[in-house]
């Protein structure tokens, strides 16, 4: 592969990036047991990757003012925050791969669903702040996933077009939202089963086994 400044990998962080399930899971039981609510495992994978403000709605079942999420959401994510320090471990072959990018001259950001304090911290403890140009998080567009906006955003970022930029993704509305954009994707079943993220362009059960190659073909693929 050789060095094309202008291609672009777009990551999402959660799940794909970083091992923080548990943690998310956690803090939502803690977030909404205070409301009263006890939030199961079920309710978890239903939700996960989405943005919290439709989490919190979903859950509690009802319309909720602005003041009522961003409380509930408080207590979430300060929850979590003290939760993954010194914890929180990236996926097999996240790093190499981001190594292997930053070699070639591809660009790479990060499109995520989370608050952009969680990401910045993610990256942090993980020590791979450095290998994104760009960052895109929940709040900094209208609608959250499969709604193209975060993927678009982000290759607005970098100054790429979205047509020769390939997503990483885990969740469903993940890889929908990135095939709206126009992007190709690669699907890691870290926290779905690969039959639900069959409209990825390429579905793998580990980063490690996404090489040069793989991009290159994706790269040269016809949308």
């Amino acid at each position: 592969m050789t060095e094309k400044p202008g291609q672009a990998i777009i990551w999402d962080m959660d799940g794909v990036i970083a091992d923080t399930g548990i943690y998310h899971y956690r803090s939502w039981q803690f977030a909404f047991k205070k409301q009263g609510i006890d939030f199961t495992e079920d309710d978890f994978k239903r939700i996960f990757g989405q943005r919290n403000d439709a989490i919190i709605v979903q859950t509690m079942g009802r319309e909720m003012t602005s003041a009522e999420i961003d409380s509930i959401a408080g207590d979430k994510e300060t929850f979590f925050r003290d939760a993954v320090k010194s914890q929180v471990r990236p996926f097999p072959g996240v790093v190499d791969l981001l190594k292997i990018l930053k070699t070639h001259g591809v660009g790479a950001a990060i499109a995520s669903s989370a608050p952009l304090k969680n990401i910045e911290l993610i990256l942090s403890e993980i020590g791979i702040t450095g290998f994104f140009q760009a960052i895109v998080f929940g709040r900094e567009v209208a609608e959250g996933k499969p709604s193209p906006q975060v993927y678009l955003k982000a290759a607005q970022k970098l100054g790429v077009e979205p047509n020769n930029c390939v997503v990483i993704e885990d969740a469903v509305a993940g890889v929908e939202g990135a095939k709206r954009a126009g992007m190709r994707c690669i699907a890691v079943t870290n926290t779905h089963e690969a039959a639900g993220l069959s409209r990825a362009d390429l579905v793998v059960d580990s980063l490690e086994k996404v090489g040069i190659c793989d991009l290159e073909q994706l790269f040269n693929m016809k949308n």
